[in-house]
């Protein structure tokens, strides 16, 4: 996390609170039995006999790879260690037992099959979708670190006025704006902070207070949707869809914008009806005094001048001919040779979610590389299912496990499979609008998920206001759930029958 960014005394207060309810012995305890239970499971797999898969002529190095897959899931779900851990493992046993670089005597290609390239492993880490990632954080680092955050916040909060529903309308609009291009975690934490002294200014047995501090989880939860570095599932998402040796659908960064964002902001608009009637202000207005402001300085006008260049390229890819990766390592070179980024800046990078998408990556150049996806599309009837079962069923799983696992873990789980699915079923998926239905609409189910106070960070961090009761939340973040999934999957369907994607 970011050690400039406004508010991120929430974030460490967020993060400790998460270590020491992991410390408690009975916690550990718990995590014993199930690290106990997730290597018997994964050893049983490894073991059993080929014919028990269903697929014919599987391979010793493809039962491997199916064996770590379930490692991965039971692991992600139970949360035994952190899901960069898990991710981390997960290549480093596909490096050890499943490549041309393995242990010598469990590797023998002769013996257990074609062998996954030990490059092409690893470079699931340098994955052009990676370089998106680090070139959103390195944009958020110098934003948070030159003040420009807080200065775009207090500029565009000013038109809404004092009247207190605008105010709400205010905060809704401008966390969703931000969690487009900043980590939703940080924006969350920002714009709380930026609440403090105006929940001081409401009545405390109101219901204007929940209404703000509920805004800010929504807003950031739903914000994320608007571009492909918004929130990891939407990255991973375009990873499989552009992927050239598998779907190579070419959508662009301003491709995605062009339907995301309507959507994002028609949600949010909703959301603020729905908190208005739910939750009334019994104050009719509010004095804004939001402190900080940008710094003084030729940084300052370099981040200004990079950050407005770089959205202004991706949105143009399809016209310059520079793809997003590309574009995002722009700021990157411009920051580092004006010094606006410095060596002690790189360690803000959030490495875990790298990390974390990583291992899902090498999941999906598992299947593929070992050519297990594609025996599973050739021993599975995947051709006969139905697309609406499939576009469903995969919108409900990863709803329901995002609400109490990472998001990231759920897409990074569901995504390579999904992709397998969807290439099997080829045509018969333009009733539903297309394959880009389906995956995109994982990644829209994802961000969805925000019933519980664990469900996402901002969520937490809304929770830990104390302004916030469970059942608040839960009722607010079901019914924007489902109104997100249904105007989302809505817009997939009619954008994929257009032709747009």
């Amino acid at each position: 996390m970011f050690k400039n960014f406004n508010g991120i005394h929430l974030v460490d207060a967020y993060h400790k609170m998460r270590q020491e309810k992991k410390s408690r012995p009975s916690r550990v305890a718990k995590k014993i039995i199930e690290a106990i239970i997730v290597a018997i499971v994964t050893l049983i797999v490894w073991n059993l006999p080929q014919s028990c898969f269903g697929i014919d002529g599987l391979t010793v190095v493809q039962q491997r790879i199916i064996a770590i897959f379930v490692f991965a899931t039971l692991m992600w779900i139970m949360e035994v260690v952190p899901s960069w851990a898990t991710s981390v493992a997960i290549i480093g046993g596909m490096l050890l037992f499943c490549s041309d670089s393995g242990v010598k005597w469990m590797c023998d290609e002769e013996q257990v099959g074609t062998l996954l390239s030990y490059k092409g492993v690893m470079a699931c880490f340098a994955d052009p979708v990676i370089m998106l990632f680090i070139g959103g954080f390195i944009l958020a680092i110098a934003a948070t670190k030159t003040g420009l955050d807080a200065q775009l916040a207090k500029s565009l909060l000013k038109p809404f006025g004092k009247k207190s529903e605008n105010v709400l309308l205010g905060f809704l609009v401008i966390t969703g704006l931000f969690s487009m291009f900043v980590s939703n975690t940080a924006t969350a934490a920002m714009m709380l902070t930026f609440l403090t002294p105006v929940f001081k200014q409401l009545p405390t047995n109101g219901k204007g207070r929940v209404a703000l501090a509920l805004s800010i989880p929504i807003a950031a939860n739903l914000g994320g949707m608007g571009t492909p570095i918004g929130t990891p599932p939407n990255t991973i998402a375009l990873k499989y869809l552009n992927d050239p040796e598998g779907l190579n659908l070419g959508i662009g960064f301003g491709q995605w914008m062009l339907f995301m964002v309507p959507l994002v902001f028609l949600l949010l608009f909703l959301s603020w009806i729905l908190l208005r009637k739910m939750f009334p202000f019994s104050q009719k207005t509010i004095e804004l005094h939001i402190e900080g402001s940008m710094k003084q300085g030729i940084h300052s006008k370099v981040v200004i001048v990079t950050f407005f260049i770089t959205v202004l390229l991706w949105l143009l890819d399809t016209v310059t001919g520079i793809n997003s990766y590309t574009v995002a390592l722009i700021p990157f070179v411009i920051f580092a040779l004006t010094g606006v980024i410095t060596r002690k800046d790189l360690e803000e990078v959030n490495w875990s979610v790298i990390w974390m998408v990583a291992g899902g990556f090498a999941l999906g150049y598992g299947l593929n590389a070992s050519e297990l996806a594609k025996q599973a599309v050739a021993s599975i009837p995947f051709g006969e299912f139905s697309p609406m079962f499939i576009l469903v069923i995969s919108g409900i799983i990863c709803y329901a496990l995002s609400n109490f696992i990472s998001n990231s873990a759920t897409a990074a789980l569901l995504m390579p499979i999904l992709a397998v699915v969807c290439t099997a079923m080829g045509d018969k998926l333009g009733s539903i609008g297309g394959t880009s239905t389906v995956l995109i609409g994982v990644a829209i189910a994802a961000s969805s998920a925000m019933v519980l106070p664990i469900s996402t960070p901002p969520n937490a961090l809304a929770y830990a206001t104390n302004l916030v009761e469970q059942k608040d939340m839960a009722r607010i973040g079901l019914i924007m759930g489902i109104i997100s999934m249904v105007l989302g999957y809505t817009v997939l369907y009619f954008i994929g029958q257009a032709g747009v994607l």
